[in-house]
């Protein structure tokens, strides 16, 4: 026997060998959770089933977009609104019924759709987005009080889908605010209220006090009264927006404010006055008719109103004392010199 061999039998370490690791004491290994049940798939891949309350069952927008094979597209400005909490002051801004019909425009997952599906009688949902339009039915259970049309929603007209009163409920997209706004004010079938999702800064300019009008407070006080219900911050949006929103609701005139007769060419009106904001009425009125500035200070002292006065400053009724001037001072080529002229949005 040699040495080494020696040394082991007896249990001693040869000389010059380190002894080796001691073995690890066995663990058990931990329990594998409860397989789930037959056919059912992890939250996070799971089709959407129908649900009791409706809305859309996703672990969170991201992964609800990767099922459906979407991603939030900037053309559209798509960033989807997200908490329920603001949902719901939405829908208690609106003062939904079971008796109301409703339209709203971009829909998108479907977090408002389900809250609006819940508490009117009838919801039309126009999405742009063919595949969210495909699939928002499906995400919200099949609720048989919804319709869904997948189109441009500047180019259908609310009488085209209601025979009666609707309010407009949406989250805008907030690249048609003004437009989308303007054409439904200036629609056959006007909403009785509008309640909508826009940004804050274009809300604030909406909703501005006289002294601080911009043409599209003007446009759309023409036919509402707007009031500011919240602010909403970009973290109730996914992708978060760059801005802050809020929610806006418009209380529908039953007939524009002033001017009912002719309240398009009042509108191009007042576009032409705010032709140069910045600058005095009597500049900015004389560029936007295409008048010498000294007709224009003439206009505007028969309405009287002070020619350096810029156009912010403007009451809706001192835009109509000024509008009913120039009418009588051109009757008919005034109004024909703007007919050509579109109603811009703001």
């Amino acid at each position: 026997m040699t040495p080494r061999s020696a040394a082991r039998a007896l249990g001693r370490r040869a000389p010059g060998r380190a002894a080796p690791a001691p073995r690890p004491a066995l663990v058990a290994p931990p329990e594998r959770p409860p397989a789930a049940p037959t056919g059912a798939v992890p939250s996070d891949q799971a089709a959407l089933p129908p649900a009791p309350r409706p809305g859309p069952a996703a672990s969170s927008p991201a992964a609800l977009l990767r099922r459906l094979g979407l991603r939030p597209r900037k053309g559209l400005s798509q960033s989807f609104l997200v908490d329920r909490r603001v949902c719901a002051t939405i829908a208690r801004a609106a003062a939904l019924d079971a008796a109301d019909a409703v339209l709203e425009v971009g829909p998108g997952l479907g977090v408002l759709t389900a809250e609006l599906v819940r508490h009117a009688g009838r919801v039309v949902a126009i999405e742009l987005d063919k595949q969210l339009a495909t699939a928002l039915p499906a995400l919200l259970g099949q609720p048989a009080n919804l319709r869904v049309i997948q189109g441009d929603a500047l180019h259908i007209a609310p009488e085209a889908l209601f025979d009666d009163g609707y309010k407009l409920v949406a989250n805008l997209p907030y690249h048609i605010t003004s437009p989308l706004l303007m054409h439904v004010l200036q629609a056959a079938r006007r909403p009785r209220l509008a309640v909508v999702m826009v940004q804050r800064e274009v809300a604030e300019r909406i909703a501005a006090p006289p002294g601080d009008l911009s043409y599209l407070a003007v446009a759309v006080q023409l036919y509402a009264t707007p009031r500011i219900v919240r602010t909403v911050p970009a973290a109730a949006f996914y992708p978060r927006p760059r801005v802050e929103s809020a929610v806006l609701r418009l209380d529908v005139r039953p007939a524009p404010a002033v001017v009912p007769d002719a309240p398009a060419t009042f509108l191009r009106f007042v576009q032409a006055g705010f032709k140069q904001p910045r600058k005095h009425l009597r500049n900015s009125l004389a560029e936007g008719l295409g008048c010498r500035p000294i007709e224009a200070e003439a206009l505007l002292r028969q309405a009287d109103l002070d020619p350096a006065r810029r156009p912010q400053t403007l009451t809706l009724d001192e835009w109509a004392r000024l509008y009913e001037a120039w009418r009588a001072t051109s009757p008919g080529e005034g109004a024909r010199s703007l007919d050509h002229q579109p109603v811009q949005p703001g």
